[in-house]
């Protein structure tokens, strides 16, 4: 309780959070997060989303904080302004699909059947908002069959979720397919009082540089990430991190979208 006492009473950002959850959870945060905007983060989304105890260690031990912060989307320039921020929160840089016990070759289908036999645990990974609709979801055009791979529906953002699995590395023409899957499925699929549908391309691999020309003529919302199948953050992950004003308007635009929604 001092040690709570002395790094939080003089923060600013920290103090008045104090009742915002449980006494359990900020012991929790104070000894896993050692930087105060890395403890802000995990105070408001254990407040905003409901996190239990066991979810939010979950959330700490898979980086979920600079998950966030690093993430890869054109949501900025394709989204409504009601709906892009709590976009940019659905979607992580990283998953990690450490419940599958997959070898580190496998196929598409290993990874999407693997992910299917462990719909609660890859529904956590997720995000708490998500809900599953159904894999090889199939879309026809004129006679053309598609199939996306997973289909999900985000409860917060109204939206349906095509979710295109890659299991090797990104390439630009993948962001082509996934606009195609969206367009369909908002004139096909989507209800009327539903959002444009979002994508998320789930790759191996991914040049940084590469996605962010692929993702900057886009005009379907899409953003792409990574998954990996043991629990283990890039070491490039700490420098590629924002500098200090960034990360703070970043959690500035959680804050206010979190008092908006109240």
């Amino acid at each position: 309780m001092t040690q709570f006492y002395t790094e939080y009473c003089d923060n600013k950002n920290l103090q008045p959070l104090v009742g915002e959850i449980r006494w359990t959870k900020h012991i929790l945060i104070l000894n896993r997060c050692k930087e105060s905007l890395k403890r802000q983060f995990f105070i408001l989304a254990t407040k905003k989303f409901g996190w239990t105890k066991n979810i939010l260690i979950h959330q700490i031990e898979n980086q979920s904080y600079e998950k966030y912060l690093l993430n890869q989307t054109n949501f900025d320039e394709t989204l409504p302004e009601n709906i892009k921020n709590q976009a940019i929160l659905a979607v992580k840089d990283e998953y990690t699909f450490d419940f599958l016990n997959l070898g580190e070759e496998h196929s598409e289908k290993e990874l999407e059947l693997g992910l299917i036999k462990n719909i609660r645990n890859f529904l956590l990974e997720m995000g708490n908002q998500f809900t599953f609709v159904g894999n090889q979801f199939r879309i026809e055009i004129e006679g053309k069959e598609n199939f996306i791979d997973l289909l999900l529906f985000h409860r917060q953002l109204r939206c349906l979720v095509a979710i295109d699995l890659k299991i090797g590395e990104f390439e630009p023409e993948h962001k082509g397919k996934m606009e195609y899957y969206l367009s369909v499925l908002n004139d096909t699929v989507r209800l009327q009082d539903e959002n444009d549908s979002i994508g998320i391309i789930i790759c191996k691999d991914k040049k940084r540089t590469v996605v962010e020309y692929s993702l900057k003529s886009g005009k379907m919302p899409i953003g792409v990430s990574t998954y990996s199948t043991i629990r283990s953050l890039p070491k490039e992950y700490r420098e590629l991190l924002p500098d200090e004003n960034e990360i703070v308007n970043r959690l500035n635009e959680f804050i206010e979208h979190r008092s908006a929604s109240l």
